[in-house]
């Protein structure tokens, strides 16, 4: 088969393309339950196996979803605006207010699976927060849920000798979160780094975030630094890349 450009194109690429044009347009909506393998193998004269790649290729993508004895259906989530910059500063989080409401604005939004504890660094962490091999950190790790999907995983490690008997090593760290409390120790964050790469999940990430075959995570580790240099949390953060749209607004 030839597209319109002259290059030759496989035909479930073909049909994908097709219908991701009608959701794009708006033909098939939110919700929608989109042309099954039998109406795609009519409609395109194409074996069952076209028609389910065709599919594949949009639910990889993550603009549709398979529903065991149903069908496929046009995700109705609304992708979440990460807004890297804002979501940090520090009238964010110095007014009591979590980083996440940046984000989230008036949606739905539950922390689960919350783990706290203590535990000696990782060499990996070590070099993350320029600590010793052997010291102590304490971890939280959580997942958050918005609009009753899962859409991130984070695991914060803080030195010991930081946020010992502080709120930080509770599961509710109190209004404006993590930071806030820093703040109150003396341990301000002042400056954050962020690296970001995409990769695909392992099994248990792609259990926890209740990914579909073949979607990619974007991986952020934020490193959080006080007045001084030190730094005072390393964050690594596994996002659904299919939910999220990461901006990032700054001056010239």
């Amino acid at each position: 088969m030839t597209s319109q450009d002259g290059s030759r194109q496989p035909k479930y690429q073909r049909i994908a393309d097709a219908l991701r044009t009608a959701i794009q347009s708006g033909e098939h909506g939110p919700g929608d339950r989109l042309p099954g393998e039998n109406e795609l193998m009519a409609t395109y004269g194409v074996a069952r196996m076209t028609a389910r790649q065709a599919l594949g290729v949009l639910q990889n993508e993550g603009l549709v979803e398979a529903r065991k004895g149903a069908g496929v259906f046009v995700r109705a989530f609304r992708p979440l605006r990460r807004r890297g910059i804002q979501r940090l500063a520090q009238e964010q989080w110095g007014s009591g207010r979590s980083i996440w409401s940046a984000d989230t604005e008036d949606r739905d939004l539950v922390v689960d699976q919350i783990e706290v504890r203590e535990e000696e660094v990782a060499i990996r962490i070590a070099d993350a927060l320029g600590v010793s091999a052997g010291s102590r950190v304490w971890v939280r790790s959580r997942r958050f849920v918005l609009d009753g999907k899962p859409v991130l995983l984070a695991t914060s490690y803080l030195p010991s000798d930081v946020v010992a008997n502080s709120l930080i090593t509770q599961a509710d760290t109190g209004p404006g979160g993590t930071y806030a409390r820093l703040g109150e120790l003396g341990h301000e964050p002042v400056h954050f780094r962020e690296e970001i790469r995409s990769r695909m999940p392992s099994a248990d990430e792609a259990e926890r975030l209740s990914l579909s075959v073949g979607t990619p995570v974007i991986q952020i580790a934020r490193t959080a630094f006080a007045e001084g240099g030190r730094a005072v949390e390393f964050n690594e953060m596994t996002l659904d890349s299919a939910s999220y749209v990461l901006e990032y607004d700054f001056d010239a």
